[in-house]
Formats: structure tokens, sequence, C-alpha cells
């Protein structure tokens, strides 16, 4: 099994707004950072909006991607469930400390400075955020969440991690994508989907190796950008109802060597390069890859 959270960190001077997960919630009687499950289709960015509005009453803005932390458990009858959890800034009106009522999966609302948090027993992801102390929950606390019933049998998530990669020349390196994929003529970002338990950065520069084969390095994480494609025609044969989470990093090569493509045969990838900023303008690319390269470009 395989979910999105995302997860809202709320300041008010030396203070942060926690909730507690009820009985129903995902950590029943921990404390953790207000937030849930990204619904299909659903940009997590309005996600973070909705979730935090039902478990605090707060109407919130959603600012920058702060970080995005995986983590992988195993439910009761052995199915392994992994999460990507997205943390992003959030402000909120003027009257946020006397407003909040618990709702959704959340019995309690409190803002707390970090001295108090400390005191608290707190769900690793929020411990990790708030840099506190990360150790683990006592046996039987977490609750798995129950897998969402699907509306469709060929409805699908799927989690990535894209680089805008760069050599110290500045030039950006593409990958074409394979014929028999979404896509496929177009040149894209390096990157792709996360192996179960794997931090997205490490999938990152594990697909960079596949690619590219290039060693590169995570300098910043830029943003995320969500993907609907109702009717994705690809090796299965059949149009599958695609939801994409696909967070951006820039990346730097220090020693950059020829584009090779090095994974095994059958891979998304047709063949990888390097390509000066106006050299990429002039080639047909991947939705992703045009608006990152353009904002880049600012």
């Amino acid at each position: 099994m395989r979910r999105v959270g995302v997860y809202g960190v709320l300041r008010d001077a030396d203070k942060v707004l926690v909730v507690r997960d009820g009985t129903d919630g995902e950590f029943p009687g921990v404390w953790r950072l207000p937030g849930g499950a990204v619904e299909h289709a659903e940009h997590p960015e309005r996600a973070v909006v909705r979730t935090v509005a039902e478990q605090t009453g707060l109407t919130v803005t959603a600012g920058r991607l702060r970080t995005v932390i995986a983590d992988a458990t195993e439910r009761p009858e052995g199915v392994a469930l992994h999460t990507d959890r997205l943390m992003f800034d959030l402000t909120v009106g003027d009257d946020a400390t006397g407003g909040g009522a618990p709702g959704g999966s959340a019995d309690q609302v409190r803002w707390l400075t970090l001295e108090e948090l400390s005191r608290l027993t707190l769900a690793p992801f929020t411990a990790e955020v708030l840099g506190q102390p990360v150790t683990p929950l006592p046996s039987g606390t977490y609750r798995p969440p129950e897998p969402p019933p699907s509306a469709h049998p060929d409805r699908r998530l799927r989690f990535g991690a894209y680089g805008l990669v760069t050599d110290p020349a500045g030039r950006i390196l593409l990958t074409q994508i394979a014929d028999g994929y979404p896509g496929a003529g177009l040149w894209h970002l390096p990157g792709g989907g996360t192996d179960h338990g794997e931090q997205p950065t490490t999938g990152l520069l594990r697909e960079l190796v596949e690619e590219g084969g290039q060693v590169g390095r995570v300098v910043e994480l830029l943003g995320v950008d969500n993907l609907h494609n109702p009717a994705a025609l690809g090796p299965e044969g059949r149009p599958l109802d695609w939801h994409g989470v696909r967070v951006i990093y820039r990346v730097l090569v220090d020693v950059p060597t020829d584009a090779v493509v090095t994974e095994s045969a059958g891979g998304s990838t047709a063949r990888a390069g390097w390509f000066t900023r106006a050299q990429a303008d002039d080639l047909p690319l991947s939705d992703i890859a045009a608006s990152v390269i353009g904002q880049s470009g600012r």
C-alpha cells in the first residue's frame, strides 16, 4: 500500500500548532502536526488546507514545501504501508491563537512551545520536523489507516521525486521518455517513482544514476507538482486513472560525465543528454520540465 499525507507547520511567536489524534486517528493519543491523507487527484496544497481546516477549524494558506519524509509500517494483516509525508509552511489570520476547535480525527488542538512539546509523546515525523528527539512509539500506539475503498479498479497513485539537475557550467540534464510510455519522445526531468520504504532524495539520486549515469547531490527542495491523467495509456495496455504527486529538487552534479542510460532494458527512459538552457528551450519538453526550467530562468 502507498499513501501520501500532507501536514502543516503553523507558528505564532514561539508556539507551534499541534493536534492530538483521537481513537479513530492514525496515532491515537499522540500529538502531531495537523494534516492528513491526499485524496485521489487532489493537489497536495489543497489537501493540506482542507485537512487542517477539518482538524482545527482554521482557514489557512499553504506556503513553501519545507521537507518530505517517507516511512514504512506494517498493518496487522501483514500488508506493508508506505507513507510519503509532505510538510508545508502555513499561514493563518491574526486571531489564530484564539481560534481552532478539534474535528475530524483530532480530539485536541493546542498552540505549544517547543519546551512544552518536549514533554509530550510526538509522532516520529512531527518530532523530526520540529527538531525534537525522535523516539519509537510504544507498542500498539500506531493505528495504520484502513485502505480507502477504490472507486475504480484501474485507479493508481504514484509518488515520484524529480530533479532540476545541473553541472558547474550551468548545463541541464534531461531524459527522453521511451516509446510505450505517456509522453513518449518528450524530454523530461530525471527522476521517477520511489521504491517502497525509500526516501525521496535517495530515490532521486538512484534514478539519476540509472537514467543519466551521473552522481549528484541534492541541494534544495523546490516544490511539488500534481498530475492527474484519468486515461493514461502506458505499458499496461489499457487506460489507467493515474494520480501523480511529484516533488522536485535542485541537484548538482559536480563532476559531470557523458550522459548514458544505465537502467536495465525496458525502462521508461530512451536516452539522456546535457543541454544548455538555450538548447533546452528548443526541445519538446514535458509539462513539468518546461515549468521547472522556465521558473529557474527567471
